[in-house]
């Protein structure tokens, strides 16, 4: 149903055709929403070092989380003190908590759990990201930047620069859900502190590009790194529990890799609900997405697993143009 869903999302095809009423209510609700905040019913609440926010305007991944990762990467190099919160879509509870080493995956959610294994920053996830935000400042007081993973549509987080990622979808078909994959108009006026940042190949309109490719090696559990080019004229298996687990499968297979099965799956997959269809002792190859539910559960210790690193790398102008709107809000809270 999902799939057929998004295919339909691609086009203004009978499907779509039908489901459109349904998406101009979506949309006068969701613009409601937007004015109850800029009318002051709904109260913005301001933390007291600037808010970036990533996120994306079509439902489903469009490579935020890489670009949370390289975000703050970029500005620790700098010497910033970064720190980062996320509602951690998909986990089990609703309490705010620090993401620690030994937070397991079900508490935090994969894509908090991912960011702290890329020993970004801190991170602190709630089911309301201010209250995140607020506990990160308590702990890490001398925090200077906060970067929110996705929320552009959670109004109650003030944030000082927007960045709003698309893949190669673009806008689908360009209408609202469920009639189309936009969850809010576009295109929009963007605010002032406003980004546009393409992670596809194929940018449907302007903005600042990225580049993406797979690491020359593959990490095990244990931490053992196996070289692509080693798994080469093998037939793997692949599998991704990600919002496009074709752009995975073609990047292997760019890669010159053989697979001779592929399981794609819904985006934040909870591979403890049972095994895959893999046969023991299959090497297979996953994302590092996947990788923090799927290391350590014994159904699985029957096959090779290998998760294969992402590098991304936005383009050095979307950089700058990130620092060039961060600069002066940093002297402003001095």
């Amino acid at each position: 149903m999902i799939a057929w869903l998004a295919r339909s999302w691609s086009r203004r095809g009978l499907a779509a055709c039908l489901l459109w009423p349904f998406s101009r209510l979506y949309g006068l609700l969701a613009a409601l929403h937007r004015w109850f905040y800029r009318a002051g019913i709904l109260k913005t609440e301001r933390c007291a070092v600037p808010v970036i926010v990533v996120g994306n305007v079509v439902a489903g991944g469009a490579g935020k989380t890489p670009l949370v990762i390289a975000l703050a990467q970029h500005l620790q190099r700098q010497g910033l003190k970064v720190g980062i919160v996320s509602r951690g879509y998909g986990r089990r509870g609703k309490s705010c908590l620090e993401v620690l080493e030994n937070t397991p995956v079900s508490l935090c959610g994969d894509e908090p759990a991912l960011i702290l294994r890329a020993r970004a920053a801190p991170v602190f996830v709630a089911n309301h990201r201010i209250d995140a935000a607020r506990a990160l400042l308590e702990k890490y007081p001398a925090t200077q930047v906060i970067i929110c993973d996705d929320g552009l549509q959670h109004h109650r987080m003030a944030r000082d620069i927007e960045i709003t990622v698309f893949d190669d979808r673009g806008i689908g078909n360009g209408w609202m859900l469920p009639a189309g994959p936009l969850r809010q108009s576009w295109p929009s006026r963007l605010p002032m502190h406003g980004l546009v940042l393409h992670t596809g190949q194929s940018p449907a309109f302007g903005g600042f590009v990225s580049t993406r490719r797979l690491a020359d090696h593959a990490r095990a559990v244990d931490g053992d790194e196996v070289r692509l080019d080693d798994l080469k004229h093998q037939p793997l298996v692949a599998l991704a529990g990600i919002a496009s687990p074709g752009a995975f499968f073609d990047m292997l297979r760019a890669r010159g890799l053989e697979l001779a099965q592929t399981i794609s799956l819904p985006d934040h997959f909870d591979f403890s609900r049972g095994t895959l269809p893999v046969q023991p002792g299959a090497t297979v190859l996953c994302t590092e997405k996947d990788a923090v539910k799927l290391f350590g559960l014994p159904d699985y210790s029957a096959f090779r697993l290998l998760a294969v690193p992402l590098e991304f790398s936005p383009e050095p102008a979307f950089l700058k143009a990130v620092d060039d709107r961060l600069i002066p809000l940093l002297r402003k809270a001095c």
